[in-house]
């Protein structure tokens, strides 16, 4: 009887608005293609009654240099359920979409790339998944056979790494997640300028599910993320949300000097038992040593500094330069 009470409160009867969000950064080869296929789920979505008719696709460009623009301001003309927004310049996939979602009105937002590797079948399972009642729907990858080898393995490294510093991470899940108004509203809330929304969603502690599915490779131009991007990604999303990296600093600390205790006491010894070793190897290899661990510790020590300037400042996250359509 209880479970039936709890399934009767947290099941939806009315259908929701979406708004799906999509960056865009010099994606003038994939954007046709992209909006086409877009447009299709819409419309199809509409066709079923799993979301209202004022439902529409919102593409942020996020400083592009390409002509991605005038494509998003034309199909806005053309097409009825997309919308543009332009920010003034380059700021980064993340902020890109924050930008876009602070701009919907809608019941729901899902985002996606328009390179489309992600399965656009999954966004109907998403819609589902909210109707039972879900405030967020994560889309996750379970087959990542079109990765490279060490794509894919550097990956898993990153996910078990995060893990064993205690980050709440949803492994293989990228940007392509679907988040109630409600989340929306929670997400917004956390002010920091670099904002890792990949480890801030588990914090919010809504109800939410999963969605699976193989992502494809890249048709249309070329990915953005280059490989010092993503070690960048990673730094950030370690150094938001742990301090292990700190303290493994001064359990290292720690360590070297118990070794330096134990290397005083072998070499009083030595020199008392008159069987000392001459030779400056040990010495020359003990100061290069120490000399890496503290340029090491200085450079994670300033990682955090650095966020800690970067939020003092509290500049704006991005300027919107032009829209297309109703806002």
């Amino acid at each position: 009887m209880n479970n039936e009470i709890i399934n009767q409160n947290t099941v939806r009867s009315e259908i929701p608005s979406l708004a799906i969000v999509v960056p865009c950064y010099n994606e003038a080869e994939a954007f046709s293609r992209g909006v086409t296929e877009l447009s299709k789920v819409i419309n199809d979505l509409i066709a079923k009654k799993k979301i209202k008719n004022d439902s529409y696709i919102l593409f942020i460009d996020d400083g592009s240099t390409d002509n991605t623009w005038f494509q998003i301001k034309q199909a806005g003309e053309e097409m009825l359920h997309v919308r543009g927004l332009k920010l003034s310049r380059n700021q980064g996939q993340r902020v890109a979409m924050l930008a876009g979602l602070t701009s919907i009105n809608t019941d729901v937002s899902i985002s996606v790339d328009v390179d489309l590797q992600d399965d656009l079948n999954c966004i109907e399972q998403m819609i589902d998944k909210y109707m039972q009642g879900n405030e967020i729907v994560y889309g996750v990858r379970d087959d990542r056979s079109k990765d490279s080898i060490f794509k894919r393995n550097t990956a898993n490294m990153f996910y078990k790494l995060i893990n064993l510093m205690g980050v709440n991470h949803i492994p293989n899940h990228s940007e392509y997640r679907l988040l109630s108004k409600r989340a929306i509203h929670c997400l917004l809330e956390y002010k920091e300028q670099n904002l890792y929304i990949r480890g801030v969603l588990p914090l919010i502690g809504f109800k939410s599910d999963k969605v699976f599915y193989a992502r494809q490779e890249r048709i249309d131009g070329q990915t953005k993320y280059s490989f010092f991007k993503l070690l960048s990604l990673a730094i950030e999303a370690i150094t938001s949300f742990s301090v292990f990296p700190l303290r493994l600093i001064a359990i290292l600390g720690f360590g070297t000097c118990i070794l330096a205790i134990i290397s005083m006491f072998y070499g009083v010894i030595s020199k008392i038992g008159g069987f000392a070793v001459q030779g400056w190897s040990s010495l020359i290899i003990s100061i290069f040593f120490l000399s890496g661990v503290q340029l090491l510790s200085l450079g994670v020590i300033g990682e955090y500094i650095g966020k800690i300037y970067i939020e003092t400042k509290q500049r704006p996250k991005f300027f919107i330069d032009e829209t297309i359509g109703k806002f």
